[in-house]
């Protein structure tokens, strides 16, 4: 997957942890659809625009808790809940106006704050070693999508998802939060 980050900023000056975030948040929603589009390329048909949506949603759950991930310890406990709210809120913007964009006019934002909400809960009773997801975090990111695009006869998406997909996401990612938050990613 070929994607260009976008981890500077255009203006000079302080930033704070919400600007920092909204860009955070930008890169998930590229590097969530660029993982959509990778898998339609491999074959692995999309069925409709709410499927696109769908997939594209679990994508961003989950690089939203790899964030999440990334920067604990890292932030003090108030910036880090400052910054994941930030995320969440950006995401959801992000998300609702592309989605009003391509699968047409509609209120998105509260299913998707609900699933993402569900997904980050049901992420953080799964294994991560350290800042890396381990093998039950990729599995059920694999078997969301799975369930996303369970209208196509995609046979092996989980397999595509754990094995190349999502790993690919946690490198895009951890690059970004790395570059524009300066944390430390390993």
């Amino acid at each position: 997957m070929s994607i260009r980050l976008k981890t500077k900023f255009r203006k000079k000056g302080p930033k704070t942890l919400e600007d920092r975030a909204s860009v955070v948040a930008t890169n998930i929603w590229r590097i969530a659809q660029e993982s959509a589009r990778h898998m339609e390329k491999e074959g692995y048909a999309l069925g409709g625009d709410r499927q696109v949506a769908a997939v594209i949603t679990e994508f961003i759950a989950f690089l939203i808790q790899i964030a999440d991930r990334i920067v604990y310890g890292q932030l003090s406990e108030e910036e880090r809940v400052r910054f994941v709210n930030a995320l969440g809120k950006h995401t959801a913007r992000i998300t609702s106006t592309n989605l009003a964009e391509f699968v047409g006019e509609g209120r998105y934002a509260r299913d998707f704050v609900d699933t993402v909400n569900a997904r980050l809960a049901d992420y953080s009773e799964l294994e991560f070693n350290g800042r890396e997801p381990g093998y039950s975090v990729l599995r059920y990111l694999g078997e969301k999508v799975s369930d996303a695009m369970q209208a196509t006869d995609s046979k092996w998406v989980l397999e595509q998802v754990v094995d190349i997909e999502a790993p690919e996401a946690v490198k895009l990612i951890k690059k970004a939060v790395g570059e524009i938050l300066g944390v430390k990613t390993a």
